[in-house]
């Protein structure tokens, strides 16, 4: 896979991205990075968590460099954000550039290239080839956000369908319509109305057969709107098309589908949040096109801006203009360096195919994954697409979740050199985003950390 050793010398001064080798000089976290920890316990409140309290000095294709020296591989991608690698040559020059010319004037007052550019992108990449346009905003929540105001202003309805296990963000709207209570909600409450929840057929836990769990969970769904809400007041279904922060969950075949017709046999529209999904990461473009389910609204974010911050709602032309002029926006909305930056990452996906990497990762870690599965009593399940990878784990011999055992595995992992991510409604996922840019040597060794990480944890007595 391409690299971005030469970044330094080619893309004048740049900072040469690190060696693409794990290497463990010190307890991690080291001195230096738990010195920085605490001064940030004085300054920075304790309602944001952190997953490893190591402080970055540089990063790049599939390593994250601490201020100890320590190499990590780098299986979280800053949550399905760095997709290119954290300095992608691409991004990093088109932000430079963009820095040197202006940084900001806010796209409501006078326009640039950059937010243009942008759209007109993700109206050619989204699925359907319909007549589209698009928003640009910040954060994934804003983006949720904006496609519920989208789809109340098109349809003249108030009440918004969501699912078991999803997430969608922190904001009073986004957070209501998440559905782990845990740090997301508790004690934020009272929380915004019509928002409505149906299952979300979850294979592993799928009560009886899950042969027949996208059958029954949209007959839940279906009896819900039809009898509980009333067709005719829901502006819209949310779904992630894959679920992520709820961990992992791939709705079994048939479910997106059924969704989408049901919506539009009711006037619904159907949004479908792409933001830890999009751009490449489960091989395809968009985890939509595994069902060929195109949205009438389609929310991206993460991947989109290579490391900065900017989000879109991208969809269908007649419903994106309903909403009229000054309805939606925002000071930062497009931001011209995020644009730039989104710009360079875009380039990178489809000019190294990153959409078949992910689908070779996957290829690579499924069956070690699977035999992972067959050998450990602790791993129930292990599911996903493309680069977008999990294991469930459990109590040996049942399904209850085990999040104390998420909890040992990703810090033995961490104590290694691997960075993991622990979610689930359970907190007992451990989840996989590699770059889409990291070599085959060191994937396979990250791998190898966590195969050891759970073979540790079961031999371990009194843990279970």
């Amino acid at each position: 896979m391409p690299d971005e050793r030469q970044a330094g010398a080619a893309r004048g001064g740049c900072v040469e991205a690190p060696e693409q080798r794990r290497i463990v000089r010190t307890a991690i976290p080291g001195p230096r990075s738990t010195q920085l920890h605490k001064r940030r316990q004085a300054s920075i409140t304790d309602g944001f968590g952190v997953t490893l309290p190591v402080f970055v000095e540089r990063a790049g294709g599939g390593i994250i460099v601490d201020v100890d020296g320590n190499h990590l591989i780098d299986l979280a991608s800053g949550i399905a954000v760095t997709s290119v690698g954290a300095a992608a040559p691409a991004v990093v020059e088109r932000v430079r550039e963009q820095t040197e010319r202006f940084t900001h004037t806010c796209f409501m007052v006078t326009e640039y290239d950059g937010f243009v550019e942008v759209a007109e992108a993700l109206n050619r990449l989204t699925p359907g080839d319909h007549p589209k346009k698009t928003a640009l905003f910040t954060t994934g929540a804003e983006a949720v956000e904006n496609a519920v105001k989208i789809a109340r202003t098109a349809t003249r309805r108030p009440a918004v369908i969501v699912l078991d296990h999803a997430y969608h963000g922190r904001t009073l709207l986004t957070m209501t319509m998440t559905a782990k209570n845990v740090p997301y909600k508790d004690g934020f409450g009272p929380y915004a109305p019509e928002v409505y929840r149906a299952p979300f057929p979850y294979p592993y836990r799928w009560p009886g057969c899950s042969r027949h769990a996208a059958e029954q969970a949209l007959d839940r769904l279906k009896d819900i709107v039809l009898s509980q809400v009333g067709a005719d007041r829901v502006a819209a279904i949310v779904v992630e098309p894959i679920q992520g922060e709820g961990g992992f969950i791939v709705p079994p075949p048939g479910y997106l589908s059924g969704l989408q017709e049901f919506a539009r046999a009711h006037g619904i529209l159907l949004v479908a949040d792409e933001i830890q999904t999009g751009f490449a990461r489960t091989g395809d473009m968009f985890a939509c096109g595994h069902e060929g389910i195109v949205p009438d609204l389609i929310c991206t974010a993460k991947a989109l801006g290579g490391g900065m911050p900017l989000s879109a709602v991208t969809g269908r032309a007649e419903l994106m203009d309903a909403v009229p002029a000054g309805g939606l926006g925002g000071t930062y909305a497009g931001n011209p360096v995020a644009c730039a930056a989104a710009l360079g990452a875009l380039e990178t996906i489809e000019q190294e195919n990153l959409v078949e990497r992910a689908r070779t990762i996957e290829a690579l870690v499924m069956p070690r994954l699977r035999d992972l599965e067959k050998t450990s009593p602790v791993v129930g399940d292990v599911r996903g697409r493309g680069a977008m990878l999990a294991l469930e784990l459990v109590r040996p011999g049942t399904t209850d979740p085990a999040p104390d055992v998420a909890k040992d595995i990703a810090a033995r992992c961490h104590a290694d050199g691997v960075v993991v991510l622990v979610c689930g409604t359970y907190g007992n996922v451990i989840r996989m985003l590699p770059p889409l840019v990291i070599d085959d040597a060191l994937l396979l060794d990250a791998l190898s950390v966590l195969e050891s990480s759970v073979r540790e944890h079961v031999v371990t007595p009194g843990t279970c």
